[in-house]
């Protein structure tokens, strides 16, 4: 048999308190952060933003969801279009901050961010978000395995 309800909650006044909006429970001018996870390899670039554990998704975006041609996924504007789309997500969760973690390909590939990196994260500072940090979380190979193409490189 079902739990009976108490008087409070046939009423409805515990509604106000846990809040009628997705995302976590705010104050009025309190800040609110998330993490927003950058991914920006050569191909792609995904904007993903998590709670501050990185346990639950908040929203997730990428830039070939938001252009047409496959070789304009890692594209500056594509990544801005993503960003501006994960921002207006975020505001409406309550999300005001953003702590963010630029990452490249890494391992035995490429250390550098790919071209979105840059022009989504400004696109996350210009659509009213803060930006709290900033941190590079691209894998760094300690002792790797051995790097594709051979002994004497790539010969063009």
């Amino acid at each position: 048999m079902a739990p009976k309800k108490s008087a409070k909650a046939a009423t409805g006044e515990e509604g106000e308190a846990q809040g009628s909006g997705l995302g976590p429970a705010t104050r009025d001018g309190e800040i609110v952060f998330g993490v927003a996870h950058i991914y920006a390899s050569f191909n792609d670039t995904f904007i993903h933003v998590t709670d501050l554990s990185g346990r639950e998704t908040l929203v997730r975006v990428t830039g070939g969801m938001k252009v047409k041609a496959d070789r304009d996924e890692s594209s500056p504007y594509a990544a801005m279009m993503a960003a501006a789309d994960v921002a207006a997500r975020c505001k409406e969760l309550g999300i005001s901050a953003v702590h963010v973690k630029v990452r490249a390909a890494g391992g035995t590939r490429s250390k550098t961010p790919g071209p979105g990196a840059q022009s989504a994260l400004r696109a996350l500072a210009r659509s009213g978000l803060r930006i709290g940090r900033i941190e590079d979380v691209t894998p760094i190979p300690t002792d790797s395995t051995r790097r594709k193409s051979g002994r004497r490189g790539r010969r063009l």
